[in-house]
């Protein structure tokens, strides 16, 4: 009787083991499945979160914003940290570059500089006329810059045409930059009208409560994706 017990257990243990592994797979793959998947949610939630942050660190003006007409582009940039206040000096300076990255000096265009207060019709005299001088800014040298003193909060537009001057080639052009005028260390926010009779408070709330609500958006977006994930990875187990 004893030869056919040890004869028996090889078809008991195997049988088994066999089950355990397997076991094992079940739990385990789901949970490789689940991040595999998982992948593709997390670089989407990582897009959000860079778009935020984006978002965050222009407001409340819009710095550094690109226009391009015809084959020329231009960048604004405003001193001091692309936040002009209501009443003090801030240099404005537009990089100017041809297709392919090629430089524009002020030398080599015939440029004029407008500055108009929101809303404006077509036809309105600009509120300032302010002369260009060529600046030197990070690697670009001689482009064209002002120094501007905006008279009250609010939102202007700043237009800059321009044409080649002689032995330049590029074609004319016009570029519309919208910059938000915060008030100035003098002036008291809450109570000062801006440029555009609005208080320039409710323009910064408004950005506010989109950066609020898109950063609640974010999280919880990323909430209801773990607790997805930890009732599928608590179903498969």
């Amino acid at each position: 009787m004893s030869p056919q017990q040890n004869h028996g257990k090889p078809w008991l243990f195997p049988s088994s083991t066999s089950e355990h592994p397997t076991s094992q797979k079940q739990r385990h793959y789901p949970l490789n499945g689940i991040c595999r998947q998982s992948q593709g949610r997390i670089k989407h939630l990582l897009f959000l979160s860079s778009l935020v942050i984006s978002i965050t660190s222009i407001y409340p003006t819009s710095a550094h914003e690109i226009k391009v007409a015809a084959d020329v582009g231009a960048t604004l940039h405003m001193e001091p940290n692309d936040n002009p206040r209501a009443g003090e000096s801030t240099q404005a300076w537009f990089a100017l570059t041809r297709k392919g990255g090629k430089q524009i000096p002020l030398s080599q265009c015939d440029c004029q500089l407008f500055v108009y207060a929101e809303p404006h019709t077509p036809k309105e005299p600009a509120l300032l006329e302010p002369s260009l001088k060529p600046v030197v800014a990070e690697r670009y040298q001689g482009i064209p810059g002002a120094d501007i003193i905006f008279p009250k909060p609010g939102i202007y537009q700043l237009q800059l045409s321009g044409k080649p001057a002689t032995g330049a080639n590029f074609k004319p052009f016009t570029f519309k930059f919208e910059v938000v005028v915060a008030a100035g260390a003098a002036s008291n926010t809450q109570k000062s009208q801006d440029v555009n009779n609005a208080p320039t408070q409710e323009t910064n709330t408004g950005l506010g409560l989109i950066v609020t609500a898109l950063c609640i958006i974010l999280g919880t977006g990323i909430l209801v994706f773990w607790v997805k994930a930890a009732r599928k990875s608590g179903k498969n187990d």
